[in-house]
């Protein structure tokens, strides 16, 4: 007698040419965890058209990079830690880049932080779109490092939740967005703004 119970989809792996990308600060305790596990994702049993890169040296080299690129990443990834209000340690957020750009004074400050080396996704966001390298897929996977800490070592709940980062980055460079993954959203127009998640 055959089951009745329905089977569960299988997920089809997608050939979409991905990046992904960790941006962060060094000695930083859990805000360092993106550039800290970038030995890791290299590690990682990964298609052949999904990469892994360092995204710390400046927005405009990034740029550069990206449009070097033939052909041009269709996806890309960016792993983060960024400390934002109303969120538990080691809490994990995977937002959608929506595009658009902030007035022109904003997008000169992006720049002009990028040229002095401040660290910043934000600013790797508004100058990629300023740039249009970023095709329709662009994610964050952002993760609350709590208040910024000296040092090399992660706090317990930031540890605990290395196994769920990692699932999630997989999942979205080989399967991407599924229904059990929430997605919220940010824009360039609001993204310096205090209430910048679109939900």
């Amino acid at each position: 007698m055959l089951s009745q119970e329905k089977s569960q989809p299988v997920p089809v792996e997608s050939n979409k040419k991905t990046l992904i990308g960790t941006v962060g600060y060094h000695i930083l305790g859990n805000h360092s965890m993106p550039p800290m596990l970038y030995s890791h994702l290299q590690e990682l049993d990964l298609p052949v058209h999904v990469k892994v890169d360092e995204l710390n040296w400046g927005p405009v080299a990034v740029v550069q990079m990206f449009q070097a690129e033939d052909p041009p990443f269709e996806k890309v990834i960016i792993l983060c830690a960024v400390e934002r209000s109303g969120r538990k340690i080691g809490q994990i957020d995977v937002f959608k880049w929506l595009g658009t750009l902030p007035d022109e004074e904003q997008i000169q400050a992006c720049v002009g932080d990028a040229a002095t080396g401040v660290i910043s996704v934000e600013n790797l966001l508004v100058i990629g779109e300023y740039f249009k390298v970023w095709k329709d897929e662009v994610y964050l996977v952002d993760v609350e490092p709590g208040p910024e800490i000296a040092g090399e070592d992660w706090t317990k709940d930031m540890q605990d939740a290395i196994p769920a980062i990692i699932s999630t980055i997989k999942r979205l460079a080989i399967t991407g967005v599924d229904d059990q993954m929430h997605l919220k959203f940010l824009q360039g127009n609001t993204i310096f703004k205090e209430e910048s998640i679109l939900k």
